[in-house]
């Protein structure tokens, strides 16, 4: 089975990795630390348009780096490393639900991760936080064996638990950052208020943790030190301290920002979830201590990332793994008999389902009459205005995709409501992974016409020539990637205002949004206007001396 389930996780993450550019910001971030490593062979030294990037440690970017030097530089390999780790999660959740329970129960956790919008979604992605979840959970879960090991609820061989969880814990830490320790400190310390504090570790074991964990994540930190780049420690260490106290780059967000992702995001599993959570005392001793432990994993990474300032969608994808834990308890329950189907799941189910599905009808639609948003002032960012003018064929045939929803939907209601369980979790499941996969393919090619694509594909006509290339007016890492931009001898290079203003050695281009474009041509007449699209301005300077 666990061939057959990496074989399934080939076919549904691999496929159509590279059919669209990397969005901004995350995914271009990113790739491109990955490509200037390859670049300048600088693999310790994380870097962004060639200077220090302190924001990310560098695991998951050499694991990039690793795949374009295989497979070549480009958005394929960025995204491979996360189809991987779709891979191996399939793979993990089963084996970990068929020791904890039985091979079902290590299916319908396999199905509930699968079939969820958000979970399925970010393992076609290029972010860091696959991997990064991917490591604390395994860490977590090994460290519960040992607690389990304790109680005589299941065998295991405690120091090599203990080293396992330490290793992954610290891949963890050079993946993402420490929070993932905070994460893991967290589920111990409450865990050990619920053991009525008795000892969690033996001295010896500690002290093992402690040395793996420092070794495995304190390696990059160390060699930054001793290679003179202490400075770009003392950067992370503020970085990571900011985003729990402000809302950096603008992402802020009410306190249940996250709850309202998750329960939409991670649709179906989210109303399963709930099920599960209030049946899984149903369970024996050792399905009570598991559950404990998902619990406590979901609930730390719930309240932290609400109480943290910056709000961003996947700061709570490390929720997923319990979330669909207690979905596919609330499947088993039910397909068992054990517990039944209440009212408020059908309206759960058919609210965040509907709303979805309404999403998806409703881009193709919104597309194809255009003009009336444009017409009814609506819009009135003109960035955005622009954006809705893209050249984009959308058709009817585009709301198949909600339609089929929507359609899976009503039919598992249906089953539930005959009885027929199963016929009702596999139309839903497969009905919500089937349309994610369609959807992915067909429509996010045509959101991207609408949000980058012009500005992509002026960088992209800018590769192999000796120019400078940049934005002015908002962030964006494309002009680097999609560019290819090599080193520049040229220090000024990185100087906005010695690139608008200054004596330059060779032509620069310059990329705003047309909010801005009058002001910018006004302010700096050098500037030359070349063409306008989709909401983009692109300009030259060219008075080179």
């Amino acid at each position: 089975m666990p061939f057959i389930l990496a074989i399934a996780g080939a076919l549904l993450f691999l496929p159509f990795l590279g059919k669209v550019h990397l969005f901004d910001w995350d995914e271009i971030n990113f790739a491109e630390c990955a490509r200037e490593m390859i670049v300048a062979k600088k693999y310790f030294l994380v870097t962004i348009n060639y200077l220090p990037f302190w924001e990310k440690p560098p695991l998951f970017i050499w694991m990039q780096s690793l795949c374009m030097n295989i497979f070549g530089v480009g958005d394929y390999a960025a995204r491979l490393p996360n189809a991987i780790c779709g891979i191996a999660t399939f793979v993990v959740i089963y084996k970990i639900g068929t020791i904890c329970k039985d091979r079902r129960f290590g299916l319908l956790w396999v199905l509930a991760y699968a079939g969820s919008l958000l979970p399925h979604f970010y393992f076609k992605s290029g972010i860091i936080d696959p991997w990064f979840n991917f490591f604390i959970f395994t860490g977590v879960y090994f460290f519960m064996r040992v607690q389990m090991q304790k109680k005589d609820l299941m065998p295991g061989k405690s120091n090599l638990f203990i080293a396992l969880s330490a290793l992954l814990i610290g891949l963890a830490i050079i993946t993402k950052g420490p929070v993932a320790l905070l994460v893991f400190s967290l589920c111990l310390i409450i865990y050990w208020i619920f053991e009525k504090r008795r000892a969690v570790f033996s001295s010896k074991e500690l002290l093992l943790f402690i040395l793996i964990l420092s070794a495995s994540g304190g390696i990059w930190f160390v060699a930054e030190i001793f290679t003179g780049h202490r400075n770009v420690i003392m950067q992370f260490i503020d970085y990571q301290i900011r985003l729990f106290k402000t809302e950096d780059s603008g992402h802020g967000g009410p306190f249940y920002f996250h709850i309202v992702i998750l329960l939409i995001g991670c649709f179906p599993a989210s109303i399963f979830a709930f099920r599960g959570m209030s049946s899984e005392m149903k369970a024996d001793e050792r399905g009570r201590e598991v559950s404990l432990w998902m619990g406590l994993l979901f609930w730390v990474t719930l309240v932290l990332f609400s109480i943290v300032k910056t709000k961003i969608i996947h700061y709570s994808s490390l929720c997923y793994y319990p979330l669909t834990y207690f979905a596919a308890i609330a499947m088993s329950n039910l397909l068992d008999e054990e517990v039944k189907w209440r009212k408020w799941m059908t309206w759960g189910l058919s609210v965040t389902g509907g709303l979805i599905a309404i999403a998806l009808i409703g881009l193709p639609v919104i597309g194809m009459n255009k003009e009336i948003i444009l017409n009814s002032g609506l819009l009135k960012d003109p960035f955005a205005a622009a954006n809705l003018q893209a050249d984009i064929h959308w058709s009817y045939a585009d709301c198949l995709f909600g339609l089929f929803l929507l359609s899976t939907l009503i039919i598992g209601l249906i089953f539930f409501y005959k009885g027929k369980t199963k016929k009702g979790i596999l139309t839903m499941f497969f009905g919500s992974l089937i349309t994610t996969n369609l959807a992915l393919t067909v429509l996010t090619p045509k959101i991207e016409m609408l949000t980058q694509q012009a500005a992509v594909e002026f960088y992209q006509g800018l590769q192999g020539k000796d120019v400078y290339v940049t934005t002015i007016g908002f962030k964006s890492y494309a002009q680097y990637f999609y560019s290819n931009e090599q080193p520049s001898a040229n220090s000024n290079s990185t100087n906005e205002d010695w690139l608008l203003k200054g004596d330059i050695d060779k032509p620069v281009y310059f990329v705003c949004k047309i909010n801005d474009a009058d002001e910018y041509e006004k302010q700096y007449p050098q500037l030359k206007e070349l063409y306008r699209k989709n909401g983009f301005v692109f300009l030259e300077r060219n008075n080179v001396k």
